[in-house]
């Protein structure tokens, strides 16, 4: 019988200790992860870089700076717009002459202002030296060209309509009374109009308003068509 109450007893003992341990243990998980959850914790203190009462912007959702895209827009000239303005054609203008107010001295034209108008309702340009013969009344087909000696750059002039436009004539002049004579030796011309031409803009049969074209040598020097 006491051989029974000691097996009892160290049963008891066994399930006593097996309890303490399971209690040891379940602790030890406990703390173990209680450990965990506190190292994964988020620390509410504010980092060294971060002023307290701001928030720091999420990166990925900062605005960024972006330099501005350069436009260019197109040019416009007399009134078009994105449209680059054509050459005059020669129905578009009227060709007027006039002895000019600074010519060399002489009994001849000396020079002489060729005067373009743009008598259509639209914008157009003209541009460059012009060409010139000289010519019968009536016959432009039937005419003499002279040497020209350009003067001057060539830039392109733009006629809003009613604008104007020149070029400058000047020709060797005549001396002498009467039919005059040439320095040269050659025999003074005299032309009832010229044929002046221009890049892209046709040629014009002209006559002076007032009297002829009284040249030396067939040569003349013309400057570029400028606003007038």
């Amino acid at each position: 019988m006491q051989y029974v109450n000691g097996i009892r007893k160290a049963a008891l003992a066994i399930a006593a200790l097996s309890a303490a341990l399971s209690v040891t243990a379940c602790q030890a998980d406990g703390s173990k992860a209680a450990a965990e959850t506190a190292s994964k914790a988020p620390s509410s203190a504010p980092s060294a870089s971060t002023t307290p009462g701001t928030t720091t912007p999420d990166p990925s959702h900062a605005p960024t700076s972006k330099a501005p895209t350069a436009t260019a827009s197109p040019i416009s000239g007399s009134g078009s717009t994105g449209t680059a303005v054509k050459a005059c054609a020669a129905t578009a203008l009227k060709v007027t002459a006039h002895e000019a107010a600074d010519r060399p001295a002489g009994t001849g034209t000396g020079a002489a202002v060729i005067e373009f108008t743009n008598v259509s309702a639209k914008p157009c340009t003209l541009q460059g030296h012009p060409t010139v013969a000289g010519a019968g009344n009536g016959s432009p087909d039937h005419n003499a060209p002279l040497k020209v000696t350009p003067s001057g750059s060539a830039a392109p002039v733009k006629l809003a309509p009613g604008a104007k436009a020149s070029v400058k004539l000047t020709f060797v002049q005549v001396q002498g009374e009467g039919d005059g004579y040439c320095k040269s030796g050659a025999k003074p011309v005299a032309y009832p109009t010229l044929v002046v031409g221009l890049p892209g803009s046709g040629a014009h049969q002209v006559a002076l308003d007032d009297g002829v074209f009284a040249e030396c040598d067939n040569t003349v020097t013309a400057t570029a068509v400028a606003a007038a």
